[in-house]
Formats: structure tokens, sequence, C-alpha cells
């Protein structure tokens, strides 16, 4: 690529701008850091010159170009950070690649005024393929942005194929030309729907893959292992050994004096091992893990697991530890699970791994398992156990410096073995990731999720080096449009889990209940009444019902076409010497049964055939069993009457109570009908009478001489105006003559309301009058509404508009999430019961038409006892044109339009206030970086 003039010589010292660096996952999943050049990194590009091949060096230079000169040193090290931007990417303190730009005018020189940049890049040989020139281009881009370029310019040779490549997979609108032997390219640099699509499919490559190589490690390192048995790295040293891991195990203690400890090779230092390691589980003293990283740094380590605790939990001495562990193992290229870490695991027969404290690896299924908590894993492990649940692979990683669980999905997403993902989260580092992932896996793969601190908020200390804390209907609002299943603790986790792992799921809410208990199946449809599905009546076998009867029942039922879903509900038949012992059973006897009587065994093979069949409808089947614990959780050799030593009912979701497993199938209903809905997530369409760039100059005028403005009525009908959104003047009626004058101007009828402080919408206070139709009426209602709140009521008179249905409509901005989109019903429905339903923006139609829908209130839209249905249609074209307003102007921190009057044909927005502030910009929409 073509150089360009210096013309920095005599330039003064520029501010850094630290803001750029990152660290970043490449394409093989190792990490680097890219960060501006500076004139300190003389020494590193001269050293990394000298590694670039001459073929490389003429790739760049369009000739050849052997060494650099002083004056090359010094221009490819001293930048203004506007004009001219170099970075570089570096891996253990060394320069693997650079890029810098040069902006130029139209003619192609130096300038200090023109939006066009000259670009250029320089790989080294050994890390091409890596994806790191992809990156690169990422991050100069946003530089680029952030200076005012608009369009990058290239020149590459025909033959330079990967750099060419780099330019036309980005996405970026872009012109390519051939003249003169050389292919130019010039990209546009505004993000588009493409760039962004190409940015995040390498993203998420990247980050499964790093994840992947900590979960199958060709071999593992224990560092810290030592004598004592108790010990931390001994017992994960123990875990490691004794799960049969297929890879090569090691240990490296700085005191041992064997070399040899529970069968593998023990060695003082990395470098002493006679073999490579992948992954590397620290269990030494917090002071001593600086060192430890350099040397797994230095040995190539791939991945960390530090279990050693004493850092972000600690206090701010702690905090800075943490940070200090993250960046050293980055800039070497690793990834950090931990620190405080209860470790990984992986049951892939290939690979057995157990990295953790676990005593033993679990069985094989197909469960993910994450938890931010090592507590709450163990404890998630051990319920799998005892639940006869299988596991694909867990991680537990303490305070989450490094890993997260979005690493965890992307990897998750790509594991065959993994059908169902499980999360304990405590806190947030990127809900917008988040919810982008999550949206993506959950139209494929179920994802359950326990958020802790529901109620208090309240975040472990550990997590304090990167937390978002956002409100928890916020949550709710960004697990329900991902597609998320949330509950509440770890047996409904589980319950859940069992039938979405399963069964398949549900077309619909019809659920149909068969079973010997007419009192279980009453109140097992009580209960699905209560979780909003629609139960048929129970059909009961009577007590006296055997396995034919079971099979004939339960065929009928799946055979229905009104039924979506099967409950299948089985107690001990009374009255039959078959019967398992229970407390309080002194009527019931636990003899060997009579010839002929039905056995548990006989009742599990109708269960099993049933469960065939209805999985061969694609109908869900659950059992509710009542004092019959082994059909579901057998204990081989303890019950009398079954032979088997195998489960009784194998991948069939058995639940002891009707609420638990009438829970599991609501969850797995709703779960349905989000992925049936997400199949068209609808678009966001092109509305008429958007007047984006006047908007953004009102923005602007407004916030010039202030960070936080709440705008006033005027200013916020202007701004609403904008976007097509008419608000009904309203004016001022401080005395009975100013509110005929106002009246006057307006047209009888009209409505008196008061604004003043506390008085705002509230007609149960007498601040309303409604229907004035003429001058006498009008002065009657100024006169007693002034003898009722006093002469600072702010009173204002406004056209009446149709009768309709009163709503609210806002929008506010989280910091974590960004902008919410908000509705409900104006006055108590919102306000004293809560009843909102809320989108993160920007709203689909599908979006709107669900907000709508969703509160509980919405009967009273669509014609509730014989009245006439109102405008939808009109309420979410308006949701619409809001959701485009806060997404076009990021400014604005909160919006409400209050009273919105939805008529049977059309509506009016009565009342408006608008806040504009400085909020920080997105990142979600930079370049890729770790947090």
């Amino acid at each position: 690529m073509t150089r360009t003039q210096d013309p920095s010589a005599g330039d003064p010292p520029p501010s850094y701008p630290a803001h750029w660096e990152a660290d970043v996952v490449l394409r093989d999943g190792g990490t680097a850091r890219i960060r501006p050049l500076t004139p300190d990194d003389a020494g590193r590009l001269v050293a990394f010159y000298t590694d670039v091949s001459d073929q490389s060096k003429y790739y760049r230079f369009f000739a050849p170009y052997p060494r650099l000169s002083d004056r090359d040193v010094r221009r490819f090290t001293h930048h203004d950070y506007v004009n001219r931007v170099g970075l570089a990417v570096l891996v253990r303190d060394e320069i693997i690649a650079t890029v810098r730009f040069d902006r130029i005018d139209e003619t192609g020189r130096p300038t200090e005024t023109g939006t066009d940049a000259e670009v250029a890049f320089l790989v080294q040989d050994a890390h091409q393929g890596r994806g790191v020139a992809s990156a690169l281009l990422e991050h100069i881009a946003a530089v680029a942005r952030e200076r005012g370029i608009r369009r990058f310019i290239a020149e590459v040779l025909p033959d330079n194929r990967k750099m060419g490549k780099v330019f036309t997979d980005a996405g970026y609108t872009q012109h390519r030309s051939f003249a003169d032997g050389v292919m130019h390219f010039e990209l546009d640099l505004e993000p588009t729907e493409e760039s962004l699509a190409v940015m995040r499919s390498r993203e998420h490559r990247a980050e499964a893959r790093s994840t992947q190589r900590l979960l199958a490690p060709g071999s593992v390192a224990v560092i810290g292992a030592g004598r004592r048995p108790g010990g931390v790295g001994r017992s994960v040293l123990r875990n490691l050994v004794g799960s049969g891991f297929t890879g090569r195990v090691q240990a490296v203690n700085r005191n041992a004096d064997t070399d040899e400890l529970d069968g593998v090779p023990l060695r003082r230092s990395l470098a002493e091992l006679p073999e490579p390691v992948d992954l590397a589980v620290i269990a030494v003293p917090a002071d001593q893990v600086p060192a430890v990283v350099a040397e797994c740094g230095a040995h190539g380590v791939q991945g960390l697991v530090v279990v050693t605790a004493g850092y972000a939990e600690t206090g701010v001495a702690g905090r800075a530890r943490q940070r200090d562990l993250v960046r050293q193992a980055r800039a070497a290229g690793m990834r950090v699970i931990g620190p405080n870490a209860f470790g990984l695991l992986n049951t892939d027969p290939a690979v057995r791994l157990n990295a953790s404290l676990s005593p033993q690896l679990p069985a094989r299924g197909p469960l993910g398992v994450f938890s931010q908590s090592g507590a709450i894993g163990a404890a998630l492990l051990e319920a799998a156990h005892r639940r006869g649940l299988g596991i694909s692979s867990f991680a537990s990683t303490g305070n989450r410096a490094d890993v997260s669980g979005n690493d965890l999905l992307q990897y998750w997403e790509e594991d065959e073995a993994t059908r169902v993902v499980l999360l304990y989260l405590e806190s947030f580092g990127n809900p917008r990731k988040f919810s982008r992932i999550a949206r993506r896996i959950a139209a494929d793969k179920p994802i359950v999720v326990i958020k802790g601190g529901r109620h208090t908020g309240s975040v472990p200390a550990g997590h304090a080096a990167a937390v978002t804390r956002i409100e928890d209907s916020t949550v709710d609002t960004l697990f329900q449009q991902a597609g998320v299943v949330r509950v509440d603790t770890i047996t409904e986790l589980y319950d859940a889990a069992d039938l979405l792992a399963h069964q398949p799921l549900p077309a619909g809410d019809r659920i149909a209940i068969v079973g010997n208990s007419d009192s279980l199946g009453l109140l097992t449809h009580d209960a699905a009444l209560s979780a909003g599905l629609r139960p048929l009546p129970p059909q009961d076998l009577t007590t006296s019902a055997g396995p034919e009867d079971f099979t004939a029942g339960l065929t009928a039922a799946i055979d229905c076409p009104d039924s979506d879903a099967v409950v299948a509900v089985v107690i001990p038949p009374i009255g039959a010497a078959a019967l398992p012992r229970f407390p309080g059973s002194g009527l019931l006897e636990a003899d060997r049964p009579s010839p002929g009587a039905p056995t548990l065994d006989r009742i599990a093979d109708a269960l099993t055939a049933a469960a065939a069949r209805a999985n061969a409808a694609g109908k869900p089947l659950l059992l509710i069993h009542l004092a019959l614990p082994e059909l579901a959780h057998p204990s081989p050799g303890h019950h009398p009457y079954s032979k088997r030593s195998a489960p009784l009912l194998s991948g069939l979701p058995a639940y002891p109570r009707p609420e638990r497993a009438v829970r599991a199938l609501a969850h797995a209903v709703r779960h349905s009908a989000w992925r049936r809905g997400n199949a068209d997530i609808g678009r966001i369409p092109e509305l008429d009478g958007v007047a984006e760039a006047p908007a953004r100059r009102q923005v602007a005028t407004a916030l010039s001489s202030a960070s936080d403005v709440q705008l006033d009525e005027t200013a916020s009908a202007a701004l609403l105006a904008h976007y097509g959104i008419r608000v009904l003047r309203a004016r001022p009626a401080a005395d009975e003559q100013s509110a005929v004058a106002a009246a006057a101007g307006l047209g009888y009828p009209v409505a008196l309301k008061a604004t003043g402080t506390g008085l705002r919408h509230r007609p149960d206070l007498g601040s309303v009058r409604l229907d004035l139709a003429n001058e006498t009426e009008l002065r009657r209602a100024h006169r007693e509404t002034t003898a009722l709140l006093g002469p600072d009521a702010g009173l204002v008179v406004q056209p009446m508009a149709a009768r309709g249905v009163d709503t609210v409509v806002s929008a506010t901005v989280d910091q974590a999430v960004g902008a919410i989109l908000s509705f409900g019903l104006a006055g108590v429905a919102s306000e004293l019961l809560g009843d909102l339903a809320h989108r993160l923006v920007p709203a689909t139609d599908r979006d709107v038409a669900g907000l709508v829908r969703e509160i509980k209130a919405a009967p009273l839209l669509f014609g509730w006892r014989g009245a006439e249905p109102v405008d939808t249609d009109a309420l979410e074209e308006l949701l619409l044109r809001v959701s485009q307003l806060v997404d076009d102007l990021p400014e604005i921190a909160a919006l409400t339009l209050e009273p919105v009057v939805v008529a049977p044909h059309g509506l009016a927005v009565l009342g408006a206030t608008v806040r504009l502030a400085h909020l920080p910009a997105r990142t979600d929409l930079g370049p890729r970086a770790l947090g």
C-alpha cells in the first residue's frame, strides 16, 4: 500500500486516547491487545518489521523494502491521533500487526479537514489467518468515525488476496476498481446491517473457539498441587485424574521434592515439564499468581482456571489485583476462568475433563450449566445428580473477571451435545450482548435462567470489576424479548430443564389430564388454569385402573386433536396389595402382590409406550406421581415389586406435585409460543412524516447550554411533531377571561385541566372538567376548579378529543440495555397495579402489536362487554414512531405521552413530556472487544 508524506515533524505531543485500547479474541480463540502506537514503540516496531517476510513487505509498500529507516520509524510511531492514527496488535508485549490511516483531500494529499483517509495494514506472517486484520479494520474504522472520517481508501496489489478479502468481506458499502495493476477500494465507514452481521459472526466464531479451547484441552497442569490431601490444588489434581481425563495431566509445585504426585509428573516449574500445556489450573496464594501467570504466558499456555481467592471479593486492593490478572493474561493470549472459580467440567467421552472442585464428573447428558457462584454451582451439580439428569459441560467462573456466561453461550450454540442451557446469574457485564446472543440461541436451544438479587439488586463484591445493575422489570423485558425462560429456584430450573430436554415443545396450551385419581386430576386442572393454560376436563380412570386402562386412556388423550400436551396422574391403586410403604400408611400393606395384581413394571411399561406415542405425535407427556417416587427416581433393589436395576422411566419428566409439573409445562408452552413468533420477528417499517435533521438540530440547541434539560410543553410538542406525533395544544387559563379567549381560538367543546404540581392526570382530585360546550359552562367550571384546587392549579384549556380509552406511552433509557418502550392504560392500571408491557428499542411491528395485547387490561381496547373496539392500528403506529424517535435521538433520556386517548377511529395525544441529556454512547455498535 502506498506511502504518504510525513507532516509530523515538530508536532506537539498529542493526548494519548486510552479509550481506544481493547482486548480482542482472535479467530483461533487466542487473545491480543489493540492500542494506539506511541513513540515508545520504536524498538517493538523495528523488531516486528524484522520478522515480516519480504513478500509481505512488498505487498505493503509496492516495492522491495527490507528495513525501516529512522525516518520511517518516527513516522509510524508519532501520530496526532486525529489526522494520522496508527494502531498496533500486541501479544506478550510484542507487535504482531499494525494499521495506519492518514486523512487526505480529494487529490490524495494530507489534510486536516477532509473526510477521506488512506489506510494500510501489515500483519506478521506467523499470525496471518488468525483474523488479525479483520479485527484491526473494525477498530481503526471506529477510530476514524470518531475523528470525522467517513471513507477509507486503500490500494492493494492483485496478488495480495488475503488483504483484498479483508476489505470485500467487511460488509461496508464499498466501491472497487482496477487500474494500473492495482486494486482500488473505497469503503464507506457508516455501519450497515451487513457489516454488523459480519462483525457479530466473527465474534461468535472467535469466542466459541476460545471457550472450546478451555473445555477441550489436550493437556492440563495443576499449579500449586501439594502433598496435603485436603489442599485445593491437590483436590483439583485428584478430581482431574479420577475423572479419566483423556489428555495429559501434569503438576507443578515450586517446593516439589519428588517427581510424581498422584501418578502424574510433578515439577518445580512449567519450564521443567516434559510436554506443552494447554490449560493451567492455578491454586497458589494470590501474591504468587502474577509470577505464575507470567510463566504460563511464556510457556504458551492457552487458558487459565484460577481457583485462588483474594481478589475483588476482598475490596479495593483485590479489585486492582483482579484487573492486573486479566490484563496480564490477555496480553499473553490467554483467557481466564475466575479468579475464585469453582472450575470447569466436560463430560464428552473424548475429553472427560474435571478441572474443578467437584469430586465426581457428572453423568453425560444434554444440559450445559453455567454459574457465577461456586456454591450455587455445586448445588446445581448435586441437584442434577439426584434427579438423574446428565450434563454436557459446566463452568463456574467465580468473580467472572474474563470468561462470562456470554462466552459459554457462544460455545453451547455450536455444541451438538448441549440441547438446553441453564444459567445462574448474579450480574450482567454486557446485557445487550447477552440479549442478542440469547435470542439467536433460544430459537434452537431453550435457555433457562435463575437471576439472583431479584428484589435486593445486590451483587457479590467479586463482580465489582464489571457489573451492570439494571432494574428487575428491565431484566424481565430483556429475558422475554430474547426468549429466555426465567425461574426462581433450582428445583424449578431442573423441572423446566427436564421437560425441555426430553420432550417436544407443545404446539399450544390445551392440556389433557389422564389418571387414576379424580382428586389429583382436579388439583392438576386448577393448577393449569392458574398457570394460564387451557386444561381439558380430567379423565378419571378410577383408582382400580390397571396398566391396560392407562394405555387406553393415554392413547385417546394423545390422539385427541384438541390436546397439545398430556399429563399422566398416577397414584398407587387403592385396594391392591402391590403398594409401596410411605409415612402414615398404616392402612396399607406392603406384602408381596397377589397373582395378577398390577406392578410398577407394568405401569412403567404403559407410560413408556405412551411417551413414545406422544413424542411421535409431537406432544409432551408429563407424569405426576403420588406416593410412587420409584417411578421417577428409583433406587435399584429398594422396591420389592420391580426387578429392574435401571430406572423404570427414562426420558419421561416426573413430578411429585401438580404445581411443579404444570409450572414446567407452562414454561414450555410460553417458550414454544415465543419460538413460533420469533420465526417472524417483524420489521421496522418506513414511516412518513419523519424529519430527523431538524429534530437533531432542536436537541443540539437545547443541550448546548446544559447537560440535562426538561423541555416545556411547547418544545416537547415541536420535537414530537418532527416524527409525525401531534400533541393537542393546551392554552393557559389563569383566569376566566383567558380561559374564554383560549376556548374561542380552539373551538368548543373544550376541556379544562389542572397542570400544577401533583395535579396533572389526577381526575380523582377534580383536576379535569370535560365536554364544556359553551362559555357559560367554561366559566362555571373555572370558578369551581379554582375554588377547589386554589390559584396555583395551573389551569389550561384544551380541545376535546373523541371518546376512547386513556393510555400511556413512555420511553426511558436504562444505561445497561438502552431505550425501553412501555405501554399501559393511564391511571390506576399502570400506576398502582403496574400493568405495563415493555420492549427494547428499536421495536418492530410485531413488538408493538405484542405491547398492545400483553397488558392485563388489553380487553378494554378490543371491545370488552360490548364496547366498540378502539383503533389499535393507530396506537401501534404511534408506538413505532416513539420507538424510532428515541432510537434516532439517543439524547432523549425520558419521554412520556399521557394521556393518549385511543378512539374507535384514530387517537389523540393530550400531554407530552420530554427530558434530554448527554448520555454515554452505545457500545454494542462498536468494534469487537472484551469487557
